[in-house]
């Protein structure tokens, strides 16, 4: 009889519910540590859970019921990330108002999450969808907008005609928006701007003490981008198919290399310069626009793509080159981006690939401003270092001294002065949707200007209808009544601001929320933050690496400054979970007469031996063993399949329920699973089938302590009797290890222990006490539901979650018996097993007695014995 999965897990449960067992009350004992752990709060959508969410949960889990077990207090709380628009979309679909479907999905996730056991403090929920909570996401709005952190201005932005929005740069793939993928293009529109940029470089210097991936700090370093180069001015030339009252006009470039001026043979805008439409003469003026059309329907990613074919138009228009006089051309290309330095760029093919490329297109001419190494085949630009050469007053000067030389010189001349640069760009926050939070914006006489904090929260209204009002303004724009406002200091009638913020606005400050859930009057009470902040573990996927993160760390380093917040950085350590995949799918090739190919033979789906194209099947797992690195059909070794698992989705049909996986068995065995597969970090494919594996280990456990019959019935293996030392050995060892692993995340190895120590303990003729009741709380944080019913039926009236975390004892994890290598002349000759205590005198004799040792030590002076204590012997001997 298996243990009774069901009836623990539901009676503890509920439990824990009635006795607000995992409530962290609103006063703590501030003198004990301190422990926030955090999940990045999920999107509730309507799919549920598949089991690839529950990953991060459960080992933040893990850690906070070790940390509450280890005497701190924990704050360990969720919520949901409500606003967004896939609810929009499914309002416009089904004519259900957002708000009905987002209380419906949040019921869903969270009887979930229950079902799993994680011990959440579910009174510090939160919903960024609820007045009371985007009152301060509205209220930090304007902290930023007072700030001179938030602004308008008219960007070219991504525009879905059928979604009726803006899109960030992320959300449109290849010119689609990434939701419903439908046709994009790049438009003007008046947007809320958050000016991060301000902080670019304390948001870079403040990711050096942060205990995050480095991976993930190299990519916020790349996006945020700091360059050190100059911006040059070039003059406008007149003549030559050039309009010549554009003279006075001059375009500015930010370029990283201006040592490389003298070779700068062309230049470059992007489609959307304020100045090309004015440059443009007539005989290119249709060549231009119907370049600009097709340039606004592209990614960046497209349009950036270093293997893609360079393309351009000549605007028939010619800048001067500052350091020559020379005439160069100015074309317009979409590898330029309007939004990354000045939008133009001076043209250097001798020393960078992607204008190499464009001058080979189109015919431009290539100077070479440094001289490359001998051997150099000259098919592509030189990017190395070198002295310059066709550089004038450079020439003989490396690059980096070339550089300061060039920038000394265009600031003595007036051409050019030393400049910072940034890939990030200023952070697009408005969205034409109606689903996300109102901004606290009214505009007078048409200048925006912030509501007062006791008009806070501006709410959502009620609307029938949520389709696209047909212009930019959005769905807001058609709200009648809710439109009209106040100016309260001159009672001048105002209009409220349409667009509404985006999803990211909620989640970039949800963490000081969940310290102080219910304070009406402050965002957080500043005890409590001084307390609680920074928080110690952060778990979430990779895939907001650079977003949410960056986000979020601007936010808060804003109410740093304000002084809402006491510490630079809102996540000290970061954790990513990996990506657990479904299950593996293996694919057989056949021949055109059914004939099975192993897969060593098969390239692009042909057969490299004949030349004959191969068919596609599939194997079920059980047609499959794995032999090596490799599967194999079952029946026929010799035949190799390809095995790949994929990332789980509907349209693949590969998503797995983790409802179905609980129902069958058990919570607990499907935590141990998730944690037991690899490294939490570790990308993985499920397999239902190892569920099995962690259920067994819990049924074997549970008749260990609970007795044969699995109900009690047989009676229990536990007696009041003194550990013998090697049970005492067994069980420190275990103690040592799995709290090391538990507190490095190594979750699975923390597993593996505690495996060793049940199969340890089926040997023993009765289980000791002292033994069993430790073995449970480790067991406590892993599998929490069979770990409470064990402890009470060991006589234990209190839940075990704040009981005292096991200790190991250093005597015990001393092994008693060493095994010593004993060298005679430097070469190995034996191994000894001797006391650990053993004094040298003791280990020499042993290894002299040895029989092995003994017999190159005949006929042998000993001219020395050397001990290393606990690691060698050595004797060094001659011929008598």
């Amino acid at each position: 009889m298996a243990y009774p999965f069901i009836d623990i897990e539901a009676k503890w449960q509920a439990y824990w519910r009635a006795n607000g067992t995992f409530r962290t009350p609103e006063k703590v004992d501030t003198t004990r540590p301190k422990y926030y752990v955090l999940d990045m709060f999920p999107y509730p959508s309507g799919d549920g859970l598949h089991v690839g969410h529950p990953e991060g949960y459960t080992a933040s889990d893990i850690v906070a019921r070790y940390k509450r077990m280890r005497g701190f207090n924990v704050l360990h709380p969720m919520g949901w990330d409500a606003f967004g628009l896939p609810a929009e979309q499914y309002a416009l679909k089904t004519g259900t108002h957002p708000k009905i479907t987002t209380e419906r999905n949040v019921r869903r996730f969270r009887e979930q999450l229950e079902r799993l056991g994680f011990s959440y403090d579910w009174d510090r929920e939160v919903n960024t969808t609820d007045p009371a909570y985007y009152k301060w996401t509205q209220w930090i709005f304007k902290q930023l907008f007072e700030r001179g952190l938030a602004y308008q201005e008219e960007l070219p932005v991504w525009w879905c005609p059928e979604l009726g929005t803006t899109l960030a740069n992320e959300e449109v793939i290849d010119g689609k928006s990434e939701i419903g993928g439908f046709p994009c293009v790049r438009r003007p529109l008046r947007q809320w701007v958050l000016k991060i940029t301000e902080y670019a470089d304390r948001l870079l210097e403040g990711l050096d003490a942060l205990d995050w991936p480095e991976s993930t700090k190299e990519m916020q370093r790349n996006w945020i981008g700091r360059s050190e180069g100059a911006e040059i001015d070039f003059l406008l030339a007149g003549g030559a198919g050039a309009v010549d009252d554009h003279r006075a006009l001059k375009l500015r470039v930010f370029t990283t290399r201006p040592d490389t001026l003298f070779g700068a043979t062309y230049m470059v805008l992007a489609p959307e310069h304020e100045l090309v439409d004015e440059l443009t003469t007539d005989s290119q003026r249709a060549a231009i626009a119907a370049y600009k059309d097709q340039a606004s329907r592209k990614s960046e990613l497209e349009r950036t793509e270093l293997q893609k074919v360079k393309t351009g138009v000549f605007t028939g228009a010619y800048a001067l080159n500052p350091a020559t006089s020379g005439r160069i051309p100015i074309w317009v290309a979409d590898y330029v981006l309007a939004g990354y330095g000045t939008g133009a760029i001076m043209a250097v093919p001798g020393q960078d690939q992607r204008d190499f490329d464009f001058a080979a297109t189109y015919g431009l001419p290539v100077v070479r401003t440094v001289k490359p190494p001998p051997g150099f085949d000259g098919r592509g630009a030189y990017l190395g270092d070198g002295e310059a050469i066709n550089s004038g007053f450079l020439n003989g000067l490396n690059v980096e001294r070339a550089k300061a030389k060039m920038i000394e010189w265009l600031e003595k001349s007036g051409a050019g002065e030393r400049r910072v640069n940034y890939k990030l760009r200023d952070w697009l926050f408005s969205r034409q949707r109606y689903w996300g939070e109102p901004f606290p914006i009214v505009f007078v006489d048409g200048e925006p200007q912030a509501v007062s904090d006791a008009e806070l929260p501006v709410l959502l209204p009620e609307l029938e209808e949520f389709k696209p009002s047909g212009s930019p303004e959005g769905p807001l724009a058609t709200a009648g009544a809710w439109l009209e406002a106040r100016d309260e200091a001159t009672g001048k009638r105002a209009r409220r601001e349409t667009n509404t913020m985006p999803q990211w606005a909620g989640s970039c400050w949800y963490y000081l929320r969940f310290i102080d859930p219910d304070n009406s009057s402050a965002l957080v009470a500043r005890e409590l933050e001084r307390y609680w902040m920074p928080v110690d573990l952060y778990i979430g996927g990779s895939e907001h690496a650079v977003l949410h993160l960056l986000y979020a760390r601007f936010w808060h380093k804003v109410l740093y400054d304000a002084g809402f917040a006491s510490t630079p950085e809102p996540f000290l350590r970061l954790v990513h979970q990996g990506m657990i995949l479904g299950e593996l799918e293996f694919t057989l090739y056949r021949d055109a007469n059914g004939r099975a190919v192993s897969a060593e033979h098969v390239r692009n789906d042909v057969d490299v031996r004949t030349g004959q194209a191969v068919s596609l099947d599939h194997a079920d797992e059980q047609q499959v063993e794995k032999r090596g690195d490799r599967f194999v059909l079952r029946e026929a070794p010799d035949v190799a399949l390809e095995g790949r698992a994929f990332k789980m989705s509907k349209s693949r049909g590969n998503v797995v329920n983790p409802d179905d996986i609980v129902t069958r068995y058990g919570a607990d065995a499907f935590r141990l699973y998730e944690m037991f597969m690899g490294p939490l970090e570790q990308v993985k494919p499920w397999n239902t089938r190892g569920v099995e594996g962690t259920f067994r280990f819990l049924d074997r456990a549970w008749r260990l302590v609970a007795g044969e019959g699995g109900d009690g019935a047989g009676g229990t293996r536990i007696e009041n009797v003194e550990s013998t030392r090697e049970q005492a050995r067994a069980l420190h060892q275990t103690i040592a290890k799995v709290t090391e692993d538990i507190e490095s995340l190594r979750f699975n190895t923390a597993i593996s222990a505690l495996m060793e120590l049940v199969n340890a303990a089926y040997k023993w003729p009765s289980v000791p006490r002292a033994i069993a009741e430790p073995f449970v709380l480790l067991l406590a944080p892993l599998a929490p539901h069979v770990a409470e019913e064990l402890w009470q039926r060991l006589g234990h009236a209190e839940s075990l979650a704040y009981a005292a975390w096991p200790v190991a004892d250093p005597a015990y994890l001393r092994a008693d018996v060493l095994e010593i290598p004993v060298q005679v002349n430097g070469k190995v000759r034996g191994r000894i097993q001797v006391p650990a205590e053993a004094g040298e005198t003791e280990v020499i004799d042993i290894a002299r007695a040895d029989q092995n040792v003994g017999r190159h030590l005949a006929g042998q002076t000993v001219q020395r014995a050397i001990y290393v204590r606990g690691r060698i012997v050595n004797f060094v001997v001659g011929a008598k």
